[in-house]
């Protein structure tokens, strides 16, 4: 697959849908900076791609992601495409879900994005080109029981997403608001302690590739809303339209 970036940035490229972003981009000849906390899956990521730098940063600190993107530039050249891919995904019930958890979601889930886009996105307006894609979930706009913590961060991170791309919208810079249904990466193992019912009754997870082919489609014709599979498609819209009908329909499979 061809890239117009020449420089791009992955948050969250230690594993799963970051790591598949940032190899892909590097075998295309794309000069990758892979961040994380991550020091050993960012080892794997950069693995015979001497194009994949890694720098291992926590996206919740705002003056290290300022720092890390200062070092990028001068390293690598200006940042073209950002893929904003960090979250972690505990579940459980709201009220039995330790706070500090709830908290470390929206700090990383949402929080990192603050961070990121009003440190990178500035640049890419001011030079009028560049890529910002940043990964919301249909958690966020589709809560069930045992996700409530989460989807509230990938609500927030999808309203966050419209925001920016329509206060930007002539700025020369694509967007895209990514919101896949479960994807078979490592995520998904940090829910399996209250796992859902309505999970399995969705469906198997899909590919990560199937999630990175749609947005590089997304992208290429304008669309802003990047929805993998018809499941995401029929998802977003019966939300919209049959709210009621959805929780009914969750509260029977979860049985209460």
């Amino acid at each position: 697959m061809k890239y117009q970036c020449k420089v791009a940035m992955v948050t969250g490229g230690g594993s799963g849908m970051g790591q598949l972003a940032c190899r892909n981009m590097a075998q295309a000849g794309v000069k990758v900076a892979a961040l994380d906390v991550n020091e050993n899956g960012l080892n794997i990521t950069a693995e015979h791609l001497d194009n994949i730098s890694k720098y291992i940063v926590d996206i919740t600190d705002h003056a290290a992601v300022q720092r890390v993107v200062e070092d990028i530039e001068k390293e690598l050249g200006p940042i073209d495409r950002v893929f904003n891919c960090a979250a972690i995904m505990p579940f459980g019930k709201i009220t039995e879900q330790p706070a500090a958890i709830q908290h470390k979601m929206m700090a990383i889930n949402w929080g990192g994005l603050v961070n990121i886009s009003t440190t990178v996105l500035p640049k890419m307006i001011e030079r009028g080109n560049g890529d910002f894609v940043s990964f919301a979930s249909m958690a966020g706009l589709i809560p069930t029981l045992l996700t409530g913590a989460y989807s509230a961060t990938k609500a927030a991170v999808t309203f966050y997403n419209e925001t920016l791309y329509h206060e930007n919208i002539n700025s020369g810079v694509r967007f895209a608001s990514v919101h896949p249904p479960a994807v078979a990466t490592p995520l998904l193992d940090q829910g399996k302690d209250a796992w859902p019912k309505m999970l399995d009754d969705s469906g198997d997870p899909i590919e990560p590739k199937e999630v990175l082919d749609a947005v590089e489609k997304a992208l290429d014709n304008n669309v802003f809303f990047v929805y993998p599979n018809s499941t995401s498609k029929w998802g977003a819209i019966f939300r919209r339209l049959f709210p009621s009908a959805i929780w009914k329909q969750v509260h029977k499979v979860e049985g209460w």
